[in-house]
């Protein structure tokens, strides 16, 4: 039987990336970002790009949309060659979609009029992004309570499929979702206290800035061939710090918008893992430091432990608790 490949997920800034560079040093790994900001050029502080190699980073021009199934296509490609070459593949990193689309599938979803889209955005133009996410409330709540107000991709392609097909997209997913494969071990790592989540949100959010987080923007913002409606543009920090170049927020604005826009990524995120099947829990310390591996939903904390799906065996989670001892 061949050895399943990690998956190891989690909230940003609850350490995956300390851990699984840990990890590769320690059994003989390759890891696989996860990251639909990092596969952009340019996007490095803003990013929290590694030092550590990873895969799948900075393979992409920022003013070229990469798509959850581009990245299924590569991360399959680079799992073969990492075994090819006698490694184990660790897949590590935050974006659920992608993480969805590699293990899961994506949703048999026909394609969708150019047009339609176009409508969307040009609607939105006059009107906002919180007035279509009211209009996506009426035809698909299940998908719009899941969905920041400004959240323009998701709205953008909620709405589409619905205006497309007539049928809302929760109902494509509910139709189409499959159980998460087993040729993967996930995993999701979280501080046990919220606060400290909280914390390190905001720590590396001044780090960022202290590093040169609006420089690292303006850069893109100078080249010319970009602009905000680019998924690029949309990650968290750099479209605030757009924003600020565009003259519509002042810095300290700014600031406050990313750390409240982090902060929702971090929700979304936990909300994706409650509902994740076959996922092991790993909570930490303020340190970093394991505190436990759950092995129940009832061993959960309060805050997290509603609709989680846990399970506490695998050749993973046995090498992960191994690993974190000796933190």
């Amino acid at each position: 039987m061949t050895e399943p490949i990690l998956a190891l997920m989690g909230p940003t800034a609850s350490g995956k990336s300390a851990l699984a560079e840990r990890l590769a040093e320690t059994f003989n790994a390759e890891l696989i970002s996860v990251d639909s900001a990092l596969v952009y050029r340019g996007l490095s502080i803003g990013a929290a790009k590694p030092d550590y190699p990873h895969h799948l980073v900075h393979i992409r021009e920022p003013h070229d949309p990469y798509t959850a199934a581009d990245f299924a296509s590569d991360a399959k490609q680079c799992i073969d060659d990492i075994r090819g070459r006698g490694r184990h593949p660790i897949l590590v990193g935050g974006s659920m979609l992608y993480f969805r689309a590699l293990i899961q599938g994506l949703d048999d979803i026909p394609a969708i009029d150019p047009g339609i889209r176009a409508d969307i955005e040009a609607e939105a133009k006059r009107s906002g992004w919180p007035v279509l996410h009211q209009q996506l409330t009426e035809v698909d709540p299940e998908t719009a309570n899941r969905l920041h107000p400004n959240h323009s991709q998701r709205i953008c392609r909620a709405l589409e499929v619905y205006r497309g097909t007539g049928t809302p997209l929760s109902e494509w997913q509910q139709g189409n979702r499959a159980p998460a494969s087993g040729n993967y071990e996930c995993i999701a790592l979280c501080p046990e206290d919220r606060a400290v989540l909280h914390a390190r949100i905001a720590s590396r959010l001044d780090a960022m800035f202290d590093r040169g987080l609006v420089a690292e923007v303006t850069r893109l913002y100078q080249q010319g061939d970009l602009h905000a409606d680019l998924p690029a543009i949309r990650a968290v920090g750099y479209r605030q710090v757009w924003s600020h170049l565009e003259g519509e927020i002042d810095l300290a604005t700014c600031r406050e918008k990313v750390l409240a826009a982090t902060r929702q990524l971090a929700k979304r995120q936990l909300t994706w893992l409650r509902g994740w099947p076959d996922l092991t829990w790993i909570w930490t310390g303020a340190e970093g430091e394991l505190v436990r591996g759950a092995d129940s939903a009832a061993d959960a904390p309060d805050s997290l432990a509603d609709g989680l799906s846990v399970s506490a065996e695998g050749i993973w989670f046995a090498r992960l608790q191994e690993l974190m001892r000796n933190f």
